[in-house]
């Protein structure tokens, strides 16, 4: 099975810098040649892995992210998070932010993301 998600983006490169730069995915493609009627896309995901996500801009007709307190990207750690990673996100365009839900402090840290999309880095592992 393979998972693709889509989110609109009002920036694609301080996308990338944010889930590349700071989370460490990999650009899997990217296509911002600023054709007509085209939009520009990046696809970024980790090396080898069976999902991505497409974040994508429309230069001519944009679409304005809308995230809400429960679009959460959700990274099990099975680890303590690391405070440099979290800093390295906050360098590369993120900001960390308490989560709407309680749970998500007490096991992580959540930062949004430049278009203001929530990363959760949760500590404990998955289905636990």
């Amino acid at each position: 099975m393979r998972v693709r998600i889509a989110r609109p983006s009002r920036d694609i490169a301080a996308a990338e810098r944010f889930y590349v730069g700071g989370l460490g995915l990999d650009v899997q493609w990217r296509s911002t040649e600023r054709v007509p009627g085209k939009h520009d896309l990046l696809m970024v995901g980790p090396s080898g892995g069976s999902w991505h996500f497409e974040l994508t801009h429309d230069p001519e007709r944009p679409v304005e992210p809308t995230p809400t307190v429960d679009d959460l990207f959700v990274v099990y750690l099975a680890a303590p998070v690391d405070e440099a990673l979290v800093a390295r996100l906050e360098e590369h365009g993120g900001t960390r932010v308490k989560a709407h839900n309680p749970y998500w402090d007490e096991h992580g840290v959540t930062i949004a993301d430049p278009d203001g999309y929530l990363l959760v880095l949760c500590s404990r592992s998955w289905g636990a």
